[in-house]
């Protein structure tokens, strides 16, 4: 690296291209799911009045007291940039008043000054679901589903699915109660930061991921304990209906989630390729008390979100060869044209008209290196153009997958040759 050369801030990272084509392939297989199930894209600022995230995800909270990026601009406004993706989704509920049930999805990066890990910068990227304006069980069922058939979609096939349920305030706070009166009799032995802010918001303890605090909560009251009839019919509807979808759950007492606007069903996914300090893919739940904590009508929510990074990573964990394989994904076509190269644009342009994706090389080169080129681009099929194809108006057509010298090459009429290729792509999708 030259003196002065300028490389991206701690804590964030470059992706480029071959990387970049297994988030293309992330993205639009999450899209293509939200379509299915009926949400539409949200597309959100993303720093936010720093009110937002205070009243969302608690001012006390660990991510607003030391992890929100947060500013004043030169009108002397205070914003953050986003810390997480609901908090400014339902903030655009209550500003627009779409009619409910709005579903929604989007695909945002996320900030938080924290230590970077496994899958996890300062600023990373989510994928999420958001459906308010009903408190049906079946909505809880639906999103969980989503997120499911999404990570199937994926490929990802050693993932666990955890749930349980915060109840509505009075049951949680029966809970909270029982709860501290336990860290109480028990806080010397929690871990240290945990031993200082027990009292504040005893429901960070169960979220601690230390032996310490693990051993201590393991032999405390569950929030199960504390549910009331109408919380703990929810949760029987939730999981009866992740049963009928045939998703296999299991039953998390301790998992409450981060954040304070949490009620009901809370869910988790954990990547079992991963190392259980760093295997969270995914998670979220119901919120049916954010909308009016941002200034709206009472409505019910509930949602989830996914780390495009710590995903990507789970797959690659499970299955390494079908990241690479979806790295190594070029374009349909490479065009190679020794006649100087009008040739070239006016083809690979008829081309793409027609639907197929082409790349060419430029400045001149040799046949011979653009050919190099054309094998390594990952292509499917080179258009090859030279001085006796341009005279007899014919091109060279050669497979660049095959694997013996048999049948890999042809020559087509140049009239002919984007309707034969358009009929061997289909035929290779075909098989």
């Amino acid at each position: 690296m030259s003196e002065g050369q300028l490389t991206s801030p701690p804590g964030t990272h470059d992706v480029l291209a071959p990387q970049s084509r297994a988030w293309e392939f992330l993205l639009a297989t999450f899209a293509d799911q939200a379509h299915r199930h009926g949400y539409g894209l949200v597309v959100s600022p993303m720093f936010e009045d720093v009110a937002v995230f205070h009243r969302g995800i608690g001012e006390a909270s660990d991510v607003a007291r030391k992890e929100m990026y947060t500013f004043t601009d030169r009108g002397d406004r205070t914003y953050a940039l986003r810390p997480e993706g609901t908090a400014s989704v339902v903030r655009a509920y209550v500003q627009h008043h779409p009619t409910p049930p709005w579903k929604a999805w989007y695909a945002t990066p996320a900030f938080r000054y924290e230590r970077p890990q496994a899958g996890r910068y300062r600023q990373h990227h989510q994928v999420g679901v958001e459906a308010l304006g009903t408190d049906d069980p079946y909505m809880d069922v639906e999103v969980i589903a989503l997120a499911w058939r999404f990570y199937q979609a994926l490929g990802l096939r050693r993932v666990t699915l955890m749930v349980n349920s915060m109840g509505h305030d009075e049951c949680r706070g029966h809970f909270v109660q029982r709860l501290t009166a336990h860290l109480e009799i028990r806080v010397t032995e929690l871990c240290d930061e945990h031993a200082k802010v027990w009292s504040t918001n005893s429901l960070r303890v169960l979220d601690c991921k230390t032996e310490a605090c693990r051993s201590v909560v393991q032999s405390g009251p569950t929030l199960a304990q504390s549910l009331c009839d109408a919380c703990a019919h929810h949760f029987d509807v939730v999981t009866s209906g992740l049963d009928a979808l045939e998703i296999p759950w299991v039953r998390n007492l301790n998992l409450v989630r981060g954040f304070d606007y949490y009620t009901r069903t809370t869910f988790e996914f954990a990547a079992d390729a991963l190392e259980s300090a760093q295997n969270a893919i995914g998670g979220g739940g119901r919120y049916d008390k954010l909308a009016e904590d941002l200034g709206g009508e009472p409505t019910s929510g509930v949602g989830f979100g996914s780390g495009i990074e710590r995903l990507l990573l789970a797959l690659a964990a499970e299955d390494a060869e079908r990241v690479a394989e979806i790295e190594s994904r070029g374009v349909d076509v490479f065009v190679v044209d020794a006649t100087g190269g009008r040739e070239a644009l006016v083809l690979a342009d008829e081309l793409r008209s027609a639907g197929v994706s082409v790349d060419r090389a430029f400045d001149g080169r040799s046949m011979k290196s653009q050919l190099k080129v054309a094998d390594r681009s990952g292509a499917a099929w080179a258009v090859i153009i030279g001085s006796q194809e341009l005279e007899a108006q014919v091109v060279t057509l050669r497979d660049l997958r095959a694997t013996g010298e048999g049948d890999r090459q042809s020559a087509v009429p140049r009239a002919d040759v984007v309707t034969r290729i358009v009929e061997l792509l289909r035929k290779s999708e075909a098989l």
